[in-house]
């Protein structure tokens, strides 16, 4: 393992590996109940200002703009504690949702599962 990837690895600073399109991935959790919430991406701008504010920005790669959850409904997610996987290109934020994190309205955009070939509402 070379030394820049140890660091990342084992060490204790915080060096975030942006993919080729400067993007990390972040899994959005209830922190009351660790539920996922909904998945995003975040670019070193979304980043800084979540860490800034404790207000969750991301990245639409969509869109391909800054967008700050809840900016125009009103369910912001007030970022509890961030998590950091071993090589540092994906965290987890552990959020408290104020209101559904889904733009359909349903409290999770993982409201869904899979049965055979058939989406099915609701989780069990």
């Amino acid at each position: 393992m070379s030394q820049p990837d140890l660091a990342r690895e084992a060490g204790f600073e915080f060096m975030p590996k942006f993919d080729e399109r400067g993007l990390l991935t972040a899994v959005v959790c209830n922190a009351a109940d660790n539920s996922v919430l909904m998945v995003a991406h975040m670019n070193d701008e979304a980043l800084n200002l979540t860490r800034e504010t404790g207000v969750a920005h991301f990245w639409s790669r969509s869109r391909r703009a800054l967008w700050k959850k809840g900016e125009t409904s009103g369910n912001f997610l007030s970022v509890k504690e961030i998590l950091v996987d071993c090589d540092q290109d994906a965290l987890v934020l552990l959020c408290q949702p104020a209101g559904p994190a889904c733009h359909t309205g349903a409290n999770s955009c993982f409201y869904r599962r899979l049965d055979g070939e058939v989406l099915v509402r609701g989780i069990s």
